[in-house]
């Protein structure tokens, strides 16, 4: 067998991260790839490239012989899927950025890989620059995996940086980050939680062999994080972060979720800031490690296709030993959450749904509990997530169901002491 063979892309999109990849691959000859052909949506437009070069024909890509790789870096989730499993069929390697797409259509991609024998690689479709998946693949055997933490999403980062550095509230700061490029003009998907859960659902199967629907992990974003949430945290020497966390349990299972959390000012993921992406693995041996680079933009995204590229020359693909060669870990939904709540009317807050509250603070203008609650609830209710409440994690807020009941038991004797 050849140690390396020739790539023969077919790219299918040229935004941002298609014409980033184009330019690097003109200046890495040394790399033994090249671009045959681009599909495109539009051909009306300007692009900085031959116009040979460009089809709006899929099938001139998909059914071309001497192409061997498909690059996809569109944003149409379904299209990206009908242009990989097609790929996939048709003999070729992929290499795709579509999280989303990866993410909703995980089962079969992974049944499609088995079936076919082809390589499908997207590093790019997590942290960007962070070769943050191939990390979890080859280096960390899942029985050593304690825990995975992570800022996945560099919009929402950069929001919440501006909120406490500058001092700006949400609305500011969103319109500051659109201006800039860092956020979409429709900037539901990074700011509500999606694109982040979206990652995470790839990481967690990388990280744990758990295969699961996005819409199944426990997710919210920024969008009702308040200025008075910022100056809370900044009392207490923290900032907030939405962070995408899986945690290995006494059980064996894996409590996973994506939320806004108070982050303590000398973590690791503190120091995370604007468009910036973080990743803190912790494992049985090698205590934590951290991983830190540029989350998006179209070099860093580009970087990490081409590293997949590259991989492709040497035959590499994605094993899924901890889903394949482990039992697959699974998730929890028994654990309960410290979690601060901060609301303006108490009456629409279920105090009767806490295990207990540790903190109420009613006199600000913006009242704010800390309390303990059930996974279960946060799964199944929307009350946190409307009228204007806000809730955030605290900086370490996994509580197994073993340490309830002997919490419980210890503040119950207090109560009587006290009482």
């Amino acid at each position: 067998m050849e140690t390396h063979k020739q790539l023969t892309i077919g790219l299918f999109g040229f935004g941002v991260v298609g014409e980033g990849l184009y330019k690097v691959l003109q200046q890495t000859p040394s790399l033994k790839a090249s671009i045959k052909k681009v599909c495109i949506k539009n051909p009306g437009k300007r692009r900085n490239a031959p116009a040979s070069l460009f089809t709006t024909d899929k099938n001139d890509i998909l059914n071309d012989r001497d192409i061997n790789v498909i690059v996809e870096v569109i944003d149409d989730a379904n299209a990206a899927f009908e242009i990989v499993a097609t790929a996939l069929k048709n003999g070729k390697e992929v290499v795709s950025a579509s999280k989303k797409m990866l993410a909703e259509h995980l089962p079969e991609l992974l049944a499609l890989q088995k079936e076919t024998e082809r390589s499908l690689l997207y590093e790019a479709s997590a942290c960007a620059s962070i070769p943050v998946i191939r990390n979890l693949e080859e280096y960390y055997d899942n029985d050593l995996l304690h825990s995975i933490r992570a800022i996945v999403n560099g919009s929402t980062n950069f929001i919440l940086t501006k909120m406490f550095e500058e001092g700006l509230d949400f609305k500011e700061a969103l319109l500051l980050a659109q201006q800039l490029g860092f956020a979409e003009s429709n900037p539901k998907l990074d700011v509500e939680g999606f694109d982040a859960v979206n990652k995470w659902t790839l990481l967690l199967n990388h990280a744990y062999g758990i295969v699961e629907r996005p819409d199944n992990i426990l997710f919210n974003g920024i969008q009702n994080i308040q200025a008075g949430d910022a100056a809370v945290a900044r009392s207490k020497n923290q900032q907030i972060k939405l962070v995408a966390q899986a945690k290995k349990l006494q059980n064996g299972k894996v409590a996973a979720f994506v939320l806004p959390q108070f982050v303590n000012h000398d973590e690791h993921l503190a120091f995370v800031k604007n468009e910036y992406n973080g990743v803190v693995i912790e494992s049985g041996f090698a205590d934590k490690q951290f991983f830190y680079g540029k989350g998006a933009g179209s070099f860093p995204t580009a970087s990490a296709v081409l590293s997949d590229i590259a991989a492709l020359r040497y035959h590499y693909r994605y094993e899924y030993k901890k889903l394949y060669h482990h039992t697959p870990h699974a998730l929890s939904n028994d654990i309960f959450l410290r979690v601060y709540v901060s609301f303006d009317n108490l009456a629409l807050i279920p105090k009767e749904k806490f295990e207990w509250i540790e903190e109420w603070h009613a006199q600000e203008e913006r009242k704010y509990l800390v309390g303990v609650i059930a996974f279960e609830e946060l799964k199944t209710a929307t009350w946190w997530k409307e009228n204007n409440t806000s809730l955030v994690l605290t900086p370490d807020p996994v509580i197994e169901d073993v340490e309830i009941r002997k919490l419980k038991k210890k503040s119950l004797e207090l109560a009587g002491v006290v009482g």
